[in-house]
């Protein structure tokens, strides 16, 4: 499991289902949706409404749903543009 989460940090992460499971600002604490952008210190989660919103990653701990599993990680290992987490 630690590979696979080594993996899936190293990965795209542009279109995976997500939930907030923690949070600096509990207000965020149960947004659920899809990220649908990932700059160096944010993420944005698209809810089923369509809206967006923006989180730190730095103040968030998500869990991410892929197709073969679900992962609790914390915000601040995804910081970083994708681009260059991907290429390490």
């Amino acid at each position: 499991m630690k590979s696979d989460l080594k993996d899936l940090i190293k990965s795209e992460i542009i279109g995976l289902e997500v939930e907030v499971i923690d949070s600096k600002n509990k207000d965020n604490i149960g947004i659920k949706g899809k990220i649908i952008d990932d700059t160096k210190n944010t993420i944005v989660i698209q809810d089923k409404k369509g809206s967006g919103k923006i989180l730190l990653k730095n103040n968030i701990t998500i869990k991410i749903k892929t197709k073969k599993q679900a992962a609790v990680v914390k915000g601040k290992l995804l910081f970083g543009k994708s681009k260059n987490r991907i290429k390490n």
